[in-house]
């Protein structure tokens, strides 16, 4: 980084896999102006040593194995704007750590902007995108340029990885009950439902054409599925017959999105499509478990 005199915030996190960028520095710039906005620093700890390439013997397992040692990699992000001097450092230390949700945010988009990108680029629709959730860390903290680029810090602290009301909403769908009941054929999966998990991660990750172009296929799907699911909400259907009425603007905006156009007023459309068409997933897993 340049100006390694100057003063950076950051947020940093530490995942218990590898992200799938290699390790370095990266510079994110948005597509409407030439200064960069972030750097993204993503470095690999306690990587497991490799097996020797072109070794083609198995090997024995013993009963009851040690645990292989697995890399976890650290992602840093870093803002490009400098923080004024020493003072205005604290004073965002202090400030973030009260409100840590929207500085983590941006955090993570960088992170999953880099791992999108190596996705496409590899053409590997395996790698996973992270959230705060996922992460065994999450740091936040400041230090001097090149200081911060190396993983080093002036001050930092710890916060909690998981939000409380995270967990909250977890309790309320009883996730474990379900996973159990599909698993044991009692339920199964909505091909809506995965779509659905498709268009939230490009909503959430800021991919809000790709987002629209994947909400038209969830809602089309849901529509179809969520009519004809047995022991739905009682009031599935009124719930049904909305997502019908959102079918058309959606339609609309999905079209412009594959046309390159994409105004506000379609990102916000997107949106509460998107949270009706959850809500009713949700009505329908509630109901499924309150069953006998």
């Amino acid at each position: 980084m340049s100006g390694s005199a100057q003063i950076f915030g950051f947020v940093q996190f530490e995942f218990p896999w590898v992200l799938g960028p290699e390790p370095g520095r990266y510079v994110l710039r948005d597509s409407s102006t030439t200064d960069p906005t972030q750097v993204l620093v993503i470095a690999t700890l306690g990587a497991a040593p490799r097996r020797r390439i072109g070794a083609k013997r198995t090997r024995r397992s013993e009963p009851e194995p040690a645990p292989v040692a697995v890399t976890t990699t650290r992602a840093t992000a870093i803002p490009a704007t400098p923080l004024d001097g020493a003072t205005a450092a604290i004073a965002w230390m202090a400030a973030t750590r009260r409100d840590p949700g929207p500085a983590i945010a941006v955090a993570v988009s960088a992170v999953n902007r880099a791992i999108h990108a190596h996705r496409i680029a590899i053409a590997d629709s395996a790698l996973r995108e992270v959230s705060r959730e996922r992460a065994i860390v999450v740091r936040i903290g400041y230090g001097r340029g090149e200081e911060v680029a190396d993983g080093l810090w002036s001050e930092a602290v710890d916060i909690p990885s998981v939000h409380p009301s995270r967990r909250r909403r977890s309790a309320a769908l009883r996730p474990q009950e379900r996973v159990a009941a599909m698993l044991g054929g009692r339920d199964h999966p909505l091909v809506c439902e995965e779509l659905t998990l498709r268009a939230r991660a490009d909503v959430d990750n800021g991919r809000l054409r790709e987002g629209a172009i994947q909400l038209r296929a969830a809602l089309l799907t849901a529509i179809g599925e969520l009519a004809a699911t047995p022991g739905a909400a009682p009031d599935m259907a009124q719930r049904v017959a909305e997502l019908g009425e959102l079918m058309g603007s959606i339609d609309a905006v999905a079209d412009d999105a594959i046309g390159g156009v994409f105004s506000e007023a379609s990102a916000q459309s997107v949106v509460a499509a998107l949270q009706r068409l959850e809500a009713a997933l949700r009505a329908r897993s509630a109901a499924g478990l309150a069953s006998p």
